[in-house]
């Protein structure tokens, strides 16, 4: 079973925001073939899919995007035998939309926010306005959207909670996806980014200066949740050993209540 929290402001962006299209990634040829489990997937799940994915027994097709993106198309009909989110308000969703059955989701998967600066970056002793101000030096923050994106919605909950906010707010580069923002850092194009910690442990152009406390945003809960008979048999390969052990390999946790 699946625990619900809800995010007021992810949900009310959720009637105003316009569909975009999905970028495909990690398996060759067209995700619409019928003798393949297709996987809609958060962006930040990417490379440890793609690890997972030749582990099962049947051909696997994963398209990552915006979880915000995934749901509206999920919404919209779009082909798939599995959702896999990166925050649980959008799951709630799709549940509401009818699109979801809430008995086939479940908690897959936890993980952690951090800060992160390129990698040539020195130690950030001062997290606080003053020394964050110092570090951007006129640049900004990258991370996702604060408004859809799990990941931006997790960092302003961090930053009001921090007494930060009000101060950072101007200064951020809103992305339409958890790994556009660790780009931007990566490049060097932003000092600063707010991400997973399994993103900033994936790219060797960034490193951490921060790790956010866990007390200080919602729960980090990814739910998976099967569309099909084929995305039943896949969300429980998911939670069995093998594909376990590649999750954590990568830095993910069990969500909190999984065994």
């Amino acid at each position: 079973m699946r625990h619900k929290p809800t995010s007021k402001r992810l949900l009310a962006a959720a009637c105003h925001a316009l569909c975009a299209v999905l970028a495909l990634s990690v398996m060759s040829g067209r995700v619409m073939a019928k003798d393949r489990t297709v996987v809609f997937a958060a962006a930040s799940l990417q490379g440890v899919l793609a690890e997972i994915a030749p582990l099962y027994a049947g051909e696997v097709a994963v398209s990552v995007g915006g979880s915000g993106q995934i749901a509206r198309q999920i919404a919209q009909g779009a082909p798939a035998d599995v959702v896999i989110l990166a925050n649980a308000a959008w799951m709630d969703w799709l549940e509401e939309q009818g699109s979801v059955d809430p008995a086939r989701s479940v908690d897959l998967l936890g993980n952690r926010l951090v800060l992160i600066g390129p990698a040539g970056a020195p130690d950030l002793a001062d997290v606080s306005v003053d020394g964050l101000r110092a570090r951007l030096n006129g640049g900004r923050i990258a991370m996702g959207q604060t408004q859809g994106v799990p990941a931006g919605i997790y960092g302003r909950e961090w930053l009001e909670a921090a007494g930060l906010w009000a101060a950072m707010g101007p200064h951020l580069a809103e992305t339409d996806s958890v790994r556009a923002a660790l780009a931007l850092v990566a490049r060097g194009e932003a000092p600063l980014g707010i991400v997973y910690a399994t993103d900033a442990a994936a790219e060797t152009g960034v490193r951490v200066l921060y790790n956010v406390p866990d007390a200080m945003h919602g729960p980090i809960v990814y739910p998976a949740a099967a569309l099909s008979e084929a995305g039943t048999t896949f969300v429980e390969f998911l939670q069995a050993d093998a594909a376990r052990a590649v999750f954590a390999a990568h830095g993910f946790a069990l969500p909190a209540g999984a065994r």
